[in-house]
């Protein structure tokens, strides 16, 4: 496999993109949010609703993440969020297609052929928001053997926050947050609300990982990575939109090629899941096998009785069987 040729380490390269001239790109050296900077420029006037707008930064004091969690955002990362005019309801499915775009990205695609070579878990798309893998710990052939089921946490490489923006109560348009961990691993605590499920890792430790095995010369330059992330977050809202036309005529064509890609990358196939979910101020709990999407976007959970049930949400932790 030849390396890339459009690596690149050098510090002075300019972040700013020029390729892309319709997103109107700004880049902060720092923003609490940019998702919620954006959204309150939107929502103020300060951007045109009715265009485009990409805000990027190299780190954030109030990154955000599902559920109210907090994002941890240290230097030399991806902090980028998309403002899109749209004029059809945002539903779960935005986010599913977003994950699959970004697994789509080349230096994810390489890594995952590396991966695969060294029957290591590839990097996947992960119901609902999140890219990156579980991976057994190494340690899983033991002398000893296991007195009970073990949670395995996921390996978490990017973040997917979706929000609707709205003027005056009505729906005008969409900003798709990413937070993608490229050279640093955050430090994911239970602070975070993420600290007993989720371990944080990087573009930069999962090729330290394979060297020296990997002809990859090194990672892609932030600015590179920007410009690709911002061409699969346009591709995402095409599709999404395209899927929003097609649903009216009864015609499946584009909703069945995103569930068998979905599939291909689906990083919850075939594990054993507990999930926990919240309903009235009660918690309720299913265990059972994923078992792909539904047409809504939903997780499909195949219990033992083998009743599949549909989840909207929920907290997912992976069981790794005794």
């Amino acid at each position: 496999m030849p390396p890339f040729s459009n690596f690149s380490d050098d510090p002075s390269d300019s972040l700013e993109l020029h390729h892309l001239p319709q997103l109107n790109h700004r880049h902060l050296v720092s923003s609490a949010s940019t998702n919620s900077e954006l959204i309150a420029d939107v929502q103020h006037g300060t951007l045109n609703a009715a265009q485009m707008h990409l805000l990027t930064a190299e780190t954030q004091s109030a990154g955000r993440g599902q559920h109210g969690r907090s994002w941890q955002s240290p230097r030399g990362n991806v902090y980028l969020s998309l403002y899109h005019p749209v004029h059809l309801p945002i539903s779960g499915l935005l986010s599913l297609i977003i994950g699959v775009e970004l697994a789509k990205m080349p230096i994810i695609q390489i890594l995952n052929e590396q991966l695969r070579a060294q029957g290591l878990t590839p990097i996947g798309v992960k119901w609902a928001n999140d890219l990156g893998f579980y991976q057994p710990p190494s340690d899983s052939v033991s002398n000893e053997p296991k007195l009970a089921a073990q949670t395995l946490p996921f390996h978490k490489l990017a973040g997917i926050l979706i929000e609707p923006v709205t003027q005056t109560g009505k729906l005008v348009g969409v900003v798709m947050g990413v937070g993608l961990n490229v050279q640093a691993t955050p430090n994911l605590t239970a602070k975070t609300c993420e600290g007993m499920s989720y371990q944080a890792i990087s573009l930069q430790d999962i090729y330290e990982r394979l060297k020296p095995e990997t002809d990859i010369v090194s990672l892609p330059s932030l600015k590179i990575l920007y410009q690709q992330m911002s061409k699969a977050l346009l591709a995402a809202m095409t599709r999404f939109e395209h899927l929003g036309l097609e649903k009216p005529t009864g015609q499946s064509y584009n909703l069945d090629s995103f569930l068998k890609q979905f599939e291909s990358m689906d990083a919850l196939a075939g594990l054993r899941l507990h999930v926990t979910q919240e309903h009235n101020g009660k918690t309720d709990s299913i265990t059972g096998y994923a078992c792909g999407l539904d047409t809504h976007g939903c997780l499909q959970l195949r219990q033992d009785s083998g009743k599949i049930s549909a989840l909207f949400t929920g907290r997912i932790d992976v069981i790794d069987k005794a």
